[in-house]
């Protein structure tokens, strides 16, 4: 019986240590020293809008997007971000964006929301309703809604953009 025991506890023992992992010595080196070394941040802009609160792009062309900032409109940029164009400077009476939406079944159709959802202590929290492009932002015609100050969302039908949902 002590002859089982011995021989049980042996080939545990021997098992164990046959398929256990040893520690590869690798020598550590720091991949972000190595991959950005030679890179230094910087600027893309847009240079004028500061902070962000609505931002979409489009779904068939990826490269497009709109940006609305707190206190500087509504930017757009057709090269996947590196360059940003004013597209609301002389329509908008107010500069503050909560929400910005391009339509699925027309991408010309674009709407902002005004006033920035979560109200602040400065004037350019406050918007004055509700903006539609028809033509991708060339231009743009006010659409009421002016006392709601602070819209925080919306969104456009995906079949008939005719139908829009503000919040």
């Amino acid at each position: 019986m002590l002859n089982n025991y011995t021989l049980l506890i042996l080939s545990f023992i021997v098992s164990f240590n046959s398929f256990s992992q040893r520690k590869k010595n690798k020598q550590k080196i720091s991949t972000e020293k190595v991959t950005y070394n030679n890179l230094s941040w910087r600027n893309i802009g847009p240079f004028r809008g500061g902070r962000s609160v609505a931002s979409c792009g489009l779904i068939k062309k990826e490269n497009i997007f709109y940006m609305g900032s707190t206190g500087g409109g509504v930017w757009k940029s057709e090269d996947y971000g590196i360059n940003w164009k004013n597209i609301s400077d002389g329509f908008f009476k107010t500069g503050t964006v909560g929400a910005i939406s391009v339509s699925e079944a027309d991408e010309n159709i674009v709407v902002v929301g005004m006033g920035e959802h979560a109200a602040r202590g400065v004037m350019t929290s406050m918007g004055d309703g509700v903006y539609i492009s028809t033509d991708a932002g060339i231009t743009w015609d006010h659409k009421g809604l002016e006392n709601t100050y602070h819209i925080s969302d919306v969104i456009i039908h995906p079949e008939n953009p005719k139908i829009i949902f503000v919040s």
